[in-house]
């Protein structure tokens, strides 16, 4: 098949076809936010801030479908719908040294092997605060969650870690960020609070 006009809304709506769980599609949506707000950050232009924000909403979407295969059945359902390599590879390479062998090498890579688990994390310590807001949510909070190997235990921190080597950026700045990138989408996410 061609490659298609890839649009946000086309996006949105495969994920919808694949994905009926309410908290797998929040949190895509955190980590399309946040996908987006690195690739601001790294100074790319508009169009690249979208495909990155797309590959991270279609990240995890082989997962509720095919938990079995999650980040092998990508590349079948994609390439039906005409995405190109680069999405595809980006995706499938989320899944490295755990259920697969495709090395982050890209940075927009790297950027979604870190943060998928990344916001996972900061979501759980947003909802335990009073305020289930992402608002005034401080890296120490983050942090302090972060030693307590009991909480959020199935959230791979060592992938986070790995994730910020290969990125070659301080760990503390990839969580202060990550924060500032799902604020954006705090509402939709339903972690806005009673701010």
């Amino acid at each position: 098949m061609s490659e298609v006009q890839i649009t946000r809304e086309s996006a949105f709506e495969l994920l919808k076809r694949y994905t009926k769980s309410e908290s797998l599609i929040k949190h895509a949506l955190a980590v399309e936010a946040v996908m987006k707000h690195f690739a601001r950050l790294f100074g790319f232009s508009e169009d690249e801030v979208m495909k990155w924000g797309i590959i991270g909403l279609l990240h995890d979407i082989d997962y509720e479908m095919y938990p079995q295969q999650h980040c092998k059945k990508v590349r079948e359902i994609l390439m039906n719908y005409g995405y190109p390599e680069e999405y595809i590879r980006a995706i499938e390479s989320h899944g490295y040294n755990i259920v697969n062998d495709v090395k982050p090498i890209h940075k927009m890579e790297k950027v979604l092997y870190t943060v998928d688990e990344l916001t996972g994390l900061i979501t759980a310590v947003a909802i335990l605060r009073p305020s289930r807001s992402l608002f005034y949510l401080e890296v120490s909070s983050v942090k302090k969650k972060w030693k307590q190997k009991s909480f959020a235990n199935g959230i791979n921190r060592q992938v986070i870690e790995d994730g910020a080597q290969m990125l070659q950026m301080d760990l503390d700045y990839i969580i202060e960020q990550t924060i500032v990138g799902m604020q954006s989408v705090a509402e939709e996410i339903g972690l806005k609070g009673n701010i």
